[in-house]
């Protein structure tokens, strides 16, 4: 049963001006893993990872029904890659099935994360 589904878009400007200042934005958002994987990234890349992950993060919580807060924080959701490149998510606020999309163009960034609960 679909326990919920959310979406989220950000600017790829305005995440290049937080990537241009630095790493501080970077380690709040990402979970080690996804800050490790960031650090070996330049120029574009680096800035459609970073807004595509606090993207997804977004988007979780909106399915999750919380928003991010009190009881869904950035380093609860973890998104890495899987042998094929796709996005595979995890997160210690959901025990269910959890389906991220990603996709990105020169101006945008859009999400999408469908919760799943097991039955």
């Amino acid at each position: 049963m679909i326990k919920g589904v959310g979406v989220d878009a950000v600017e790829v400007a305005r995440v290049k001006k937080i990537v241009d200042h630095g790493d501080n934005f970077a380690q709040k958002v990402l979970t080690p893993n996804e800050f490790a994987q960031y650090q070996k990234m330049v120029g574009k890349r680096k800035v459609e990872y970073l807004g595509g992950r606090f993207s997804l993060k977004e988007s979780f919580s909106k399915a999750m029904g919380t928003g991010l807060g009190k009881y869904v924080g950035l380093q609860d959701i973890e998104t890495l890659w899987n042998k094929l490149g796709h996005p595979v998510m995890t997160s210690t606020k959901f025990d269910g099935n959890i389906f991220p999309s990603i996709t990105h163009d020169d101006h945008e960034i859009v999400t999408l994360v469908v919760l799943e609960e097991k039955e």
